[in-house]
């Protein structure tokens, strides 16, 4: 197929292809150190990734399989879970623990070993919400902490989650790498022209690589097919959730509707109040 039918001019880091395009191939390893660093040390703490086997079997023959987005280790052997997640789960931070496994148990050694471990950090860049308690608190780092001291117990396990929908940081509120990589991974799929914010190397990385009109054949096909995986789930998921606020709208009106005729009031004031039709509050 052809470009035309795709108009964006940058690649767009939610689907499975643009995410593994940018942080999961060996030639873009540069980009997915600034990432981890910014996101996780705040400065160049890690020189160097190596991509691991990102498909993994439990230790039973029937044992579930998991698939991790991106999976390397740094030069100290410290362990990097990298996830992108579309849309949320029912059990999406026992998924996080579940994946977190793998790399803590394929550490083991046959023989005498002192149980000596390397960090594990797993990182989920989420396309929703799961916190709606606070509208600005969506950068989560969780680790074990002990409740009695309130101090953290084992700080060589880390989970961080990334709730990409409550980041809303324009061009010029952006300060520190962190906030750029954000606003990149919130904004590349719409942007017409290369923000002046994002001038340094690795963006320059980023944006070459990032720049659909330079894809192969084989690569705009690539992109297209996971392209529009992308947007028919997006689309089933919005109709879903569409849906649901339709039906729980709709129970309460119904809810009002019957106080308000057990309280005598006219079948007329009821439709105008509740926008329910006359033969539904008449049944009710």
């Amino acid at each position: 197929m052809g470009i035309e039918g795709i108009q964006d001019k940058y690649v767009n880091p939610y689907t499975d292809f643009g995410f593994k395009l940018l942080f999961g191939t060996a030639m873009n390893k540069e980009l997915l150190i600034s990432f981890l660093n910014a996101l996780l040390f705040k400065e160049e703490v890690i020189k160097d990734v190596t991509y691991l086997n990102a498909e993994h079997l439990g230790t039973q023959e029937y044992d579930r399989r998991a698939v991790f987005d991106v999976y390397c280790e740094n030069e100290k052997g410290e362990k990097f879970l990298v996830e992108m997640q579309r849309g949320e789960q029912q059990f999406f931070k026992d998924r996080s623990v579940f994946y977190s496994t793998f790399p803590i148990r394929e550490q083991g050694k046959r023989g005498e070993w002192d149980y000596e471990l390397k960090a594990v950090y797993v990182v989920g860049i989420l396309n929703f919400s799961f916190d709606n308690s606070d509208e600005e608190y969506f950068h989560h780092e969780v680790k074990l902490v002990d409740l009695y001291t309130h101090k953290v117990f084992y700080d060589k396990l880390t989970f961080v989650y990334l709730e990409m929908p409550k980041f809303n940081k324009s061009e010029d509120e952006l300060e520190s790498m962190f906030d750029k990589w954000l606003f990149v991974l919130r904004n590349l799929a719409s942007l017409l022209e290369r923000p002046r914010a994002l001038q340094n190397r690795v963006f320059d990385r980023l944006f070459e690589t990032a720049e659909i009109a330079k894809f192969t054949k084989t690569e705009l096909s690539e992109y297209w097919d996971s392209l529009k995986n992308f947007r028919d789930w997006y689309s089933v998921i919005s109709t879903a959730e569409k849906k649901g606020r339709e039906e729980g709208e709709k129970k309460k009106a119904m809810e009002v509707a019957r106080y308000l005729k057990s309280s005598a009031t006219s079948i007329e004031l009821i439709v105008g109040a509740t926008g329910l039709s006359k033969e539904e509050i008449e049944i009710l």
